[in-house]
């Protein structure tokens, strides 16, 4: 079962692909992470699915729907309210243009300014939001016509940790609603709300697959050994027989061809004059994982 399905898209601008043969499903109420350096060809890709560029070649397919512009919400990296309405009003406007029943129209609107948080500012003029309650808006004007498809380009990308939070946490709200595809630049949003990865360099799709599954793929193959001080871990790592280095109270010890196992160096660890906190397998944060994909030059 999938909500969409995008197959070999491309976009071209002169000799430049911008993006350069994409495919991927999506299912139904999950959430997705477009990741990838700047220029990578994120905002295009959301771009062509919400139906505002015409790739080049390509297909993007969503089961049971002609018009797949009916079916998706979308919400910019910037999104612009006319300053002179109240969110009601902005709301009603936005109902009437996306086909909403003319007769369920305020109800509806009431409720879902409810549901993003705005229920004691739906009165009140958008040019008075905070770049948070414009985000909340933003949402809601996209899910008004109870979309298959929430596309959103960088969305807490200009909102401090608060606003980010409170933003983050209504989007896991909007996934038992829908499906959720976002490009983002803060990976620490993606490790905590994604059922998948996908990520984009130069236009083309260099990995994809689960959290899980790509943080497998990538795993570092070394031990994380935290001790007491920073003297412990550096003795430890000049000392020992294995191959380690220190950074500040972690030794890192590397496993080579499957060796030490977990248990041989908790032995050599119980056997020594160090006092050792914790002891793990480590493995690659997602912004690891992003350089190693994208490169070491890539800008975020």
């Amino acid at each position: 079962m999938r909500t969409i399905e995008v197959n070999q898209l491309t976009k071209q601008f002169a000799a430049k692909k911008v993006v350069d043969d994409v495919s991927f499903t999506l299912a139904p109420h999950t959430a997705t992470a477009l990741i990838g350096p700047n220029g990578a060809g994120k905002t295009t890709t959301l771009s062509m699915l919400a139906g505002l560029m015409a790739p080049t070649t390509g297909d993007i397919v969503m089961p049971g729907v002609k018009d797949i512009r009916t079916a998706i919400g979308f919400l910019p990296q910037y999104p612009q309210f006319y300053s002179w309405l109240t969110a009601l009003e902005y709301m009603e406007m936005v109902a009437n243009l996306s086909g909403v029943e003319k007769r369920t129209i305020k109800d509806k609107c009431k409720k879902m300014l409810s549901f993003v948080g705005l229920e004691q500012a739906m009165h009140k003029k958008t040019v008075t939001f905070s770049g948070g309650m414009k985000q909340r808006l933003g949402i809601a004007q996209a899910l008004i016509h109870e979309p298959k498809l929430l596309l959103l380009d960088e969305p807490v990308s200009a909102l401090d940790p608060v606003g980010r939070r409170e933003v983050m946490n209504l989007l896991k709200e909007v996934q038992q609603r829908t499906t959720i595809l976002y490009s983002t630049h803060i990976l620490n949003d993606a490790e905590e709300m994604t059922d998948q990865l996908l990520f984009l360099r130069e236009g083309r799709l260099v990995e994809q697959g689960s959290l899980a599954e790509v943080k497998a793929k990538f795993e570092a193959p070394r031990y994380k050994v935290t001790f007491a001080t920073e003297i412990d871990a550096l003795q430890f790592a000049s000392q020992s027989e294995l191959l380690a280095i220190s950074e500040g109270a972690c030794a890192y010890v590397e496993i080579v061809d499957a060796q030490p196992t977990m248990q041989q160096l908790l032995n050599r660890l119980a056997n020594s004059p160090f006092d050792v906190l914790k002891v793990a397998r480590q493995t690659a944060s997602l912004e690891e994982i992003f350089m190693k994909v994208a490169g070491d030059d890539a800008a975020i």
